[in-house]
Protein backbone atom coordinates (compact mmCIF):
# COMPACT_ATOMS: atom_id res chain seq x y z
CA UNK A 1 0.00 0.00 0.00
CA UNK A 2 2.36 2.74 -1.18
CA UNK A 3 1.60 6.18 0.18
CA UNK A 4 2.17 8.84 -2.47
CA UNK A 5 1.47 12.10 -0.68
CA UNK A 6 0.50 13.66 2.62
CA UNK A 7 -1.32 16.96 2.30
CA UNK A 8 -2.56 18.70 5.46
CA UNK A 9 -3.84 15.44 6.97
CA UNK A 10 -5.00 13.86 3.70
CA UNK A 11 -3.17 10.65 2.80
CA UNK A 12 -3.11 9.78 -0.92
CA UNK A 13 -2.18 6.19 -1.78
CA UNK A 14 -2.42 3.17 -4.06
CA UNK A 15 -3.52 -0.20 -2.77
CA UNK A 16 -0.99 -2.90 -3.66
CA UNK A 17 -3.31 -5.00 -5.82
CA UNK A 18 -5.11 -2.36 -7.88
CA UNK A 19 -6.85 -2.37 -11.23
CA UNK A 20 -7.31 0.11 -14.03
CA UNK A 21 -8.30 2.83 -14.61
CA UNK A 22 -5.42 4.61 -12.91
CA UNK A 23 -6.70 5.89 -9.60
CA UNK A 24 -5.68 6.92 -6.11
CA UNK A 25 -7.38 6.67 -2.75
CA UNK A 26 -7.55 9.46 -0.20
CA UNK A 27 -7.95 8.79 3.51
CA UNK A 28 -8.71 11.32 6.20
CA UNK A 29 -9.78 10.54 9.77
CA UNK A 30 -11.31 7.14 8.90
CA UNK A 31 -13.06 8.40 5.77
CA UNK A 32 -12.04 7.46 2.23
CA UNK A 33 -12.78 8.39 -1.38
CA UNK A 34 -11.03 7.65 -4.66
CA UNK A 35 -10.16 9.60 -7.80
CA UNK A 36 -9.94 7.92 -11.20
CA UNK A 37 -7.89 9.51 -13.96
CA UNK A 38 -9.95 8.90 -17.10
CA UNK A 39 -8.47 8.72 -20.60
CA UNK A 40 -10.18 7.98 -23.91
CA UNK A 41 -8.14 7.23 -27.04
CA UNK A 42 -4.99 8.32 -25.22
CA UNK A 43 -6.37 11.74 -24.27
CA UNK A 44 -7.10 12.90 -20.75
CA UNK A 45 -10.83 13.39 -20.21
CA UNK A 46 -11.51 13.97 -16.51
CA UNK A 47 -10.82 13.26 -12.85
CA UNK A 48 -13.76 11.20 -11.57
CA UNK A 49 -14.27 11.18 -7.79
CA UNK A 50 -16.22 8.29 -6.28
CA UNK A 51 -17.00 6.60 -2.98
CA UNK A 52 -15.20 3.51 -1.74
CA UNK A 53 -17.48 0.60 -0.92
CA UNK A 54 -17.85 0.14 2.83
CA UNK A 55 -16.21 3.48 3.70
CA UNK A 56 -17.70 6.82 4.66
CA UNK A 57 -16.69 9.34 1.95
CA UNK A 58 -14.64 12.46 2.55
CA UNK A 59 -16.58 15.62 3.37
CA UNK A 60 -17.05 18.20 0.61
CA UNK A 61 -14.17 20.43 1.73
CA UNK A 62 -11.66 17.56 1.71
CA UNK A 63 -13.07 16.21 -1.56
CA UNK A 64 -12.27 19.58 -3.17
CA UNK A 65 -8.70 19.47 -1.80
CA UNK A 66 -8.30 15.87 -2.97
CA UNK A 67 -9.58 16.59 -6.49
CA UNK A 68 -7.39 19.67 -6.81
CA UNK A 69 -4.33 17.70 -5.71
CA UNK A 70 -5.04 14.97 -8.27
CA UNK A 71 -5.52 17.60 -11.00
CA UNK A 72 -2.18 19.24 -10.23
CA UNK A 73 -0.22 16.01 -9.64
CA UNK A 74 -1.94 13.96 -12.37
CA UNK A 75 1.19 13.36 -14.47
CA UNK A 76 3.23 12.44 -11.38
CA UNK A 77 0.50 10.03 -10.22
CA UNK A 78 0.49 8.35 -13.64
CA UNK A 79 4.29 8.05 -13.59
CA UNK A 80 4.17 6.55 -10.09
CA UNK A 81 1.40 4.12 -11.17
CA UNK A 82 3.56 2.86 -14.05
CA UNK A 83 6.67 2.70 -11.87
CA UNK A 84 4.87 0.71 -9.16
CA UNK A 85 2.52 -1.56 -11.12
CA UNK A 86 4.55 -2.08 -14.31
CA UNK A 87 8.19 -1.78 -13.21
CA UNK A 88 7.70 -2.88 -9.57
CA UNK A 89 9.64 0.12 -8.27
CA UNK A 90 9.36 1.38 -4.71
CA UNK A 91 7.44 4.64 -4.42
CA UNK A 92 8.72 7.34 -2.08
CA UNK A 93 6.09 9.31 -0.18
CA UNK A 94 6.08 13.11 -0.46
CA UNK A 95 4.81 15.60 2.09
CA UNK A 96 3.17 18.61 0.41
CA UNK A 97 3.41 21.62 2.70
CA UNK A 98 2.31 24.41 0.37
CA UNK A 99 -1.40 25.03 -0.12
CA UNK A 100 -2.56 24.28 -3.63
Amino acid sequence: MPKLYEYFGLVILFYSQEHEPIHVHCKYQGKESKAEIIFEDGKFIEIRISNVKGKEPLDSQNLKKFKRLVEIYRDDIIRKWVDFFVYNKIIESEKITKKI
